[in-house]
């Protein structure tokens, strides 16, 4: 009896070989073996807009300017931030002694001049007397025409006398009224009833007003009535109109959206590194005080809707098995998509109208709501958990 040794190293190259040649045949048969995986979605009801994005600046939808026609020092300052001001409430107040100075020498002026007037009256009646008297001499040969005449010139020139003394009065009183207008501009007030927001200056500032009004305060009238002033590009602007929804946010409340609706589609363009865009303003109800001036929002202008309609989820549209004729591209009729029934793909047409990338409108085709459309074929079942966490569901 022969026995056979065969070294080790053929041995365990052996059981290597086996060992591989095992998991091979294993893994062929559950790959051939492990179902496929699809993602579903249920058709269901509801609306469905197209939108056009925007960034904008939220502002009051009035606000006024108050400035000062004079210049001086601020000496008192009653008004801040946030304080609410009603009509005529004094904000400010410009040292006044330099402008009551001149309320007061031309209030002397006028005075002045008021009894040069009366000086002058009285030369006026003894001159009309004396020009009476001269000429009554005159007709009864008792006198010289020199006299009369020179009587009569006298009167003439009292008489214009007191004419420039009557302009001159007006004059000093029209200056007077100046002064007092200056000197009443030295009370900043409020000119409406709202908010103050800005406030461009302090107690003991100097203020000049020798080119242009100066800024000093800025008051919304109504702040729970706002406005966002956005640029959309002369590319989306086509179909933004004037009644149109539009919904935004801002950073502050990153969980909340906000409805506004467009006011205003305005006709001037702005250019910015040769980008031309149009300002759209959204008008937007404020009454918990929320929003504030300047606070940067992000919107969505709705270009057109539909409401309560059948829809899908736009990806559904995209999805074909493999092996399976592709879907007509584009919209409208044409299309297709994938339902999962009785554990079995059935292809569906539609005609398809408004998608908005997240959900299409179906306008016609067998489906229901509730109906589970595919919307993507799932690498494994890990890829499939991830779909149902999102609101998805997984069939295999």
């Amino acid at each position: 009896m022969v026995i056979l040794r065969w070294p080790w190293r053929v041995v365990a190259l052996g059981c290597v070989v086996a060992l591989v040649v095992a998991s091979a045949l294993v893994s062929w048969v559950l790959m051939r073996s492990a179902p496929t995986n699809y993602v579903t979605a249920p058709v269901t009801r509801g609306d469905v807009a197209t939108t056009v994005a925007a960034s904008g600046t939220i502002n009051p939808v009035i606000t006024v300017q108050v400035g000062t026609y004079v210049s001086g020092t601020i000496i008192s300052l009653p008004c801040d931030y946030n304080t609410r001001v009603s009509k005529g409430q004094l904000c400010a107040k410009i040292d006044p002694a330099p402008y009551q100075i001149v309320v007061d020498q031309d209030a002397a002026d006028l005075a002045l001049a008021k009894a040069q007037l009366v000086k002058d009256q009285a030369n006026l009646e003894y001159t009309r007397l004396a020009n009476d008297r001269a000429q009554l001499l005159f007709k009864q040969d008792s006198g010289s025409r020199d006299a009369a005449d020179s009587a009569l010139s006298a009167y003439h020139q009292a008489i214009a006398t007191v004419a420039v003394d009557q302009a001159t009065i007006q004059e000093k009183g029209a200056d007077l009224k100046a002064a007092q207008i200056n000197l009443n501009y030295t009370n900043i007030i409020s000119p409406v009833d709202g908010t103050v927001v800005t406030r461009d200056v302090t107690a003991g500032q100097t203020v000049a007003a020798s080119l242009q009004t100066p800024t000093l305060f800025l008051i919304a009238t109504d702040l729970t009535k706002m406005q966002v002033d956005t640029n959309v590009s002369e590319s989306d602007i086509a179909g933004v109109v004037e009644g149109a929804s539009a919904s935004f946010a801002v950073d502050a409340y990153p969980n909340k959206q906000f409805q506004g609706i467009v006011t205003q589609v305005r006709q001037s363009p702005s250019s910015v590194q040769n980008v031309i865009t149009y300002d759209v303003v959204i008008a937007a109800a404020n009454p918990q005080l929320l929003l504030m001036p300047g606070m940067t929002a992000t919107a969505a202008i709705v270009k057109s809707e539909v409401q309560n309609v059948l829809r899908v989820p736009s990806a559904a549209l995209r999805f074909t098995p493999a092996g399976a004729p592709s879907a007509a591209t584009g919209k409208g009729a044409g299309r297709a998509i994938w339902v999962q029934r009785e554990g079995e793909l059935v292809r569906v047409p539609v005609t398809v109208g408004i998608d908005n990338s997240t959900y299409a409108e179906i306008k016609s085709g067998d489906l229901k709501v509730g109906d589970q459309v595919v919307v993507s074929m799932a690498a494994d079942r890990q890829a499939g958990a991830a779909a149902i966490a999102t609101g998805q569901s997984l069939h295999l």
